[in-house]
């Protein structure tokens, strides 16, 4: 039980540090990802005003996945982020991992993204 509460502090503190360096604004906003066993959440804020402007999660997706804690789900949440902000208007990113390895799930959802026109 211990080990996962100190997993679970060391991701939040490597996300305070990355958040240290990393902003988003109207024009480029930040795309914050969060990864649970199940699902996965990813969503373009405006820092400066506070705002999430898009948001997308395996959630919207569940009726055409068969699974949704797996790679595939991830790049499908990332092609639904980049529409969604496309249609908005949003061409380009500042990627915020969340404090996780540009591994696996958020890797997938990363170029899911830039597959769609995303550019970061």
């Amino acid at each position: 039980m211990a080990v996962k509460m100190l997993k679970s502090e060391a991701r939040k503190k490597r996300h305070l540090r990355v958040r240290k360096k990393i902003r988003g604004t109207a024009e480029r906003p930040r795309l914050n990802v969060f990864r649970s066993l199940r699902h996965i959440y990813a969503q373009l804020i405006d820092d400066d005003r506070g705002q999430t402007i898009v948001s997308a999660s395996t959630l919207d997706l569940r009726g055409n996945l068969a699974a949704t804690g797996n790679k595939e789900a991830a790049r499908q949440v990332g092609d639904l982020l980049a529409r969604r902000a496309l249609e908005k208007g949003i061409e380009q990113v500042v990627f915020d991992r969340g404090g996780y390895l540009y591994h696996g799930r958020v890797r997938a959802l990363a170029e899911g993204a830039r597959s769609q026109g995303l550019k970061f």
